[in-house]
């Protein structure tokens, strides 16, 4: 029975590219990967928060609780996009092409392999931080007016 390869450039890529969507862990583990799964259901929250903000403006409390779902969802794809451009070639090798020879091709990196770590960071780093400001900011501002309410 032959096993497919996985090749890690093309898994460093799409989770970069689509990772918030679970792309990465499907092409790894397949559509049963219940991990996978999450990716798109929180993607799929942080958008109806960003929805709900632009529908009822940021007052909403419901946004600034589902919106930071999309940032945490991007940031764990490039966070594991990350992991595997930087893990060598025996180490991938073993993780998802056990039946091959841990020195074969599927997991080596290349300069497609760098440029997708270093959209990863960039774009994981921005997710990460927009969400948590965002999140946190509203956090505040709302106690800031729920004590207003309370003194007046």
């Amino acid at each position: 029975m032959s096993h497919p390869k996985k090749n890690k450039t093309l898994t460093v890529w799409l989770a970069v590219l689509g990772g918030h969507m679970g792309l990465h862990r499907f092409y790894l583990r397949g559509l049963g990967d219940w991990i996978g799964w999450l990716h798109p259901i929180a993607s799929a929250l942080g958008w109806w928060g960003v929805e709900r903000v632009q529908t009822l403006g940021q007052d909403d409390v419901l946004s600034w609780l589902l919106i930071p779902f999309l940032g945490m969802s991007i940031a764990t794809s490039c966070l594991a996009g990350i992991v595997y451009a930087l893990s060598d070639r025996p180490r991938w090798n073993g993780w998802f092409n056990p039946h091959q020879a841990p020195e074969d091709g599927a997991g080596a990196t290349n300069w497609l392999t760098i440029g997708a770590l270093v959209l990863s960071l960039l774009v994981g780093t921005i997710a990460l931080m927009g969400s948590l400001a965002f999140g946190i900011q509203r956090y505040f501002e709302y106690q800031v007016e729920e004590a207003r309410k309370i003194s007046q």
